[in-house]
């Protein structure tokens, strides 16, 4: 083989290996757009329930107003609530907040939910659980949303 045939197969060679690289960041390509689907869908699913159940909470205890949260953390809702306290004749304020959020589609594929919140000026409150978004069961993120209302709802009712 002389060099011509040698230096036309080693410019086939690298074609072949551009065409398979292409291939593959295509393949790549749509399962990022598949897993920006999933994310979506479960996130609207999810803030929905989220907001179901903050609702029924803000029911269940007067002066808990509801709110959508969109922000670069993420979807969700809270519910909060200003007390006004009198102590020995002192006036003080007693905040009450609960923020449950479904985080945003991220690098690494996962499903996040976090939730924040402060009983009488108190954060004492932290919970997070996240799982690859391929692993995700949404009917295990929908009942931890709902022990995590429960829960602050205890701790509000014992505060």
């Amino acid at each position: 083989m002389d060099f011509r045939e040698r230096l036309q197969a080693a410019a086939d060679r690298g074609m072949r290996t551009r065409n398979e690289r292409e291939k593959q960041q295509a393949a790549e390509a749509i399962t990022e757009e598949e897993y920006r689907r999933l994310h979506s869908s479960a996130r609207l699913q999810l803030t929905d329930h989220i907001e179901a159940c903050l609702e029924q909470l803000a029911d269940n205890f007067p002066g808990f107003k509801y709110e959508t949260i969109v922000s670069q953390a993420g979807w969700g809702g809270a519910v909060s609530r200003d007390d006004l306290l009198l102590e020995a004749g002192k006036r003080r304020n007693a905040y009450s907040r609960l923020q449950v959020l479904v985080g945003t589609h991220n690098s690494y594929h996962v499903l996040e939910i976090s939730a924040k919140g402060a009983v009488r000026n108190k954060e004492n409150f932290t919970r997070q659980h996240y799982v690859k978004l391929a692993d995700a069961d949404l009917d295990d993120f929908r009942q931890l949303i709902e022990r995590w209302v429960l829960d602050y709802a205890e701790q509000y009712s014992a505060g």
